[in-house]
């Protein structure tokens, strides 16, 4: 994605992604994209051959949280010196009430240099408070 001075996507009001999961049956698993921060109205994410839409007044969960795994692929090949890096996947789930009043759940992978931005804009947008899965997910996603 562009990266111009140091500005990532979340500068230009988008976020990289990718669908991890969730209840979106027009999305595929694994499908990356971005997610749009900069509309007033609306949370989308938007793929080359899917896009979804949900206002933020339907929106009642956001949720933050990361993985840690180390590179043992790498620690094989090259060196054990690898099992010493940390690879951290952030995470976000957002929760949402569907046009037939039932709950819906959408799971992304987010960029490393977008989470903080999406998370405050998120936070903003849509009234709600991130909650975080652990005191690691607070650390990484206040900053």
């Amino acid at each position: 994605m562009l990266c111009v001075l140091g500005l990532t996507a979340a500068a230009y009001g988008q976020a990289r992604v990718q669908y991890i999961g969730g209840t979106a049956d027009k999305v595929a698993v694994g499908t990356s994209g971005s997610i749009a921060l900069g509309d007033q109205q609306y949370f989308a994410f938007y793929s080359r051959k899917s896009h979804l839409r949900v206002t933020y007044d339907k929106i009642n969960l956001l949720e933050y949280g990361q993985t840690v795994g180390r590179r043992l692929d790498l620690a094989i090949i090259i060196s054990p010196a690898f099992l010493l890096v940390k690879n951290r996947k952030h995470f976000l789930t957002v929760g949402y009430i569907d046009e037939d009043g039932k709950q819906q759940a959408l799971v992304f992978r987010v960029d490393k240099n977008d989470i903080r931005v999406a998370l405050a804009s998120l936070e903003a947008r849509t009234g709600q408070k991130v909650q975080y899965q652990d005191e690691e997910a607070r650390k990484a996603g206040r900053g």
